[in-house]
């Protein structure tokens, strides 16, 4: 069985209808041809609440993998991380390196990226930037481990 994912885009204009969702669909397509079945994007605006009911009903709805896009720069309404924080069990602090060391090839300016990613139950949570490079760069950068993480947090242990 192909395991599941959500994404959910966090961005204010998207949710006004103000602009078009460029980012949300490029994720996924990018989980669909890793083998995902994909549902979303969920829009939502960059409100902490909002952020943290949308995450926390993936990971009860038994989503493997919760994908935020948009809201990890340092603005002021750039709250996705502190919404993911409040919901996660833990923190998976390799995938949030492996997504900067990624994007400082294309920019320096992927050092303020505050994206990362946690653990919630079975439901591994990854929050990547808002602009398309951002997003898929850091996506395709953990994608490989995906897998992996995703039969270790359902009990999985065996290693080759």
């Amino acid at each position: 069985m192909n395991p599941r994912a959500h994404v959910i885009t966090v961005s204010d204009g998207v949710s006004a209808g103000t602009r078009d969702d460029i980012s949300g669909p490029a994720v996924i397509e990018l989980l669909k041809a890793a083998g995902f079945q994909v549902s979303g994007p969920e829009v939502v605006p960059d409100k902490q609440e909002r952020i943290s009911d949308a995450i926390a009903a993936a990971v009860v709805d038994g989503q493997d993998l919760v994908v935020t896009t948009g809201g990890t720069g340092l603005g002021p309404r750039d709250v996705t991380p502190q919404a993911t924080a409040m919901l996660i069990d833990y923190e998976v602090p390799g995938l949030g390196e492996l997504m900067r060391r990624a994007g400082s090839s294309s920019t320096p300016m992927a050092a303020l990226s505050r994206g990362g990613a946690g653990v919630r139950g079975q439901s591994l949570i990854l929050n990547v930037p808002g602009s398309v490079n951002g997003a898929t760069e850091s996506l395709q950068a953990v994608m490989p481990a995906l897998p992996h993480a995703i039969q270790l947090l359902h009990g999985d242990t065996h290693h080759e």
